[in-house]
């Protein structure tokens, strides 16, 4: 099976300023864009900037032209700043990492915000440079308050809802695992989603048992269906999980059996002459990628 390839490198890695390249150079920045002067004024008060999308310069080396962050990399020239936090892309064209993939997930915020006030910038400054309220702020340092620390590294890059990450919180750690791999899995990281998987969680699993747990305007019948519903999609994903390499390996072993088949002329003869729709099947069976 073909994994779904990544339009960035997941880990962020720190580039000397002088080692960027910009792809445009617009005059008059402060005067001109309104955005800027934000970027410039967030960098003032909090030293704290998105990371910048780069992506390696032909034919140099250490070098890379800057896809998304032009403005920011200005501002933090700016500010005098050596070096900055930076995304690698996978490909040269800046829509392909806009059309994929959204800014800061909410863990990846909480991180940036949490290191600008443990570096002591004040909670109500960061709300004013961020255009957040204090209690939001407060509320953004807060989320990672009860979550496993292998939830958070499943999760650390999702664009998962705070709702979703509260939801979590209200389950035993081995089940905040479980639920968080069975959303990554489904790459469904919603509200309703984690509040079927809450539903179907054992009550002693569950941190506040006496809380009855509500799935949408189901009634308590169709809520228990759907409990058992779910406990038994569960069981099946893990059976499935559970022989997924197995089944790989069998089937990667039948490939290469069947291409040395096809590596026989005589069996090949053979075949088209007695049983040719066989012999069709496994010729696409062989040529195809994936498994």
């Amino acid at each position: 099976m073909n994994k779904p390839k990544l339009a960035f490198n997941p880990e962020t890695i720190r580039v000397k300023i002088e080692d960027l390249i910009p792809v445009r150079i617009p005059d008059d920045l402060e005067k001109r864009v309104k955005r800027y002067g934000s970027i410039l004024s967030s960098l003032n008060e909090t030293d704290v900037v998105e990371p910048l999308v780069i992506f390696p310069l032909k034919g140099t080396t250490g070098k890379y032209i800057i896809l998304d962050g032009n403005l920011r990399f200005h501002a933090l020239r700016k500010v005098g700043a050596k070096d900055v936090a930076c995304v690698v892309a996978t490909e040269d064209e800046s829509f392909i990492y806009n059309s994929r993939i959204s800014r800061l997930s909410p863990i990846q915020e909480h991180r940036m915000i949490a290191k600008a006030v443990n570096n002591g910038v004040p909670v109500e400054r960061v709300a004013t440079a961020l255009n957040l309220s204090v209690a939001q702020v407060k509320d953004t340092l807060d989320l990672l308050r009860g979550l496993h620390a292998e939830t958070i590294q499943l999760l650390e890059t999702r664009k998962i809802p705070r709702a979703s990450i509260n939801i979590l919180k209200r389950v035993a750690h081995v089940r905040q695992i479980t639920m968080a791999e069975l959303m990554v899995s489904a790459n469904n990281f919603g509200a309703p989603y984690a509040q079927a998987l809450l539903a179907s969680t054992p009550v002693e699993m569950r941190l506040d048992k006496e809380k009855p747990v509500k799935v949408g305007n189901l009634s308590e019948e169709d809520a228990g269906r759907l409990r058992e519903e779910m406990q038994t999609l569960e069981s099946e994903y893990r059976a499935i999980e559970d022989s997924y390499g197995d089944n790989i390996l069998k089937l990667t072993a039948a490939k290469g059996y069947l291409k040395s088949l096809l590596g026989n002329a005589r069996v090949v003869r053979w075949l088209n002459q007695k049983h040719r729709e066989i012999l069709e099947q496994f010729e696409v069976i062989v040529a195809s990628e994936a498994l």
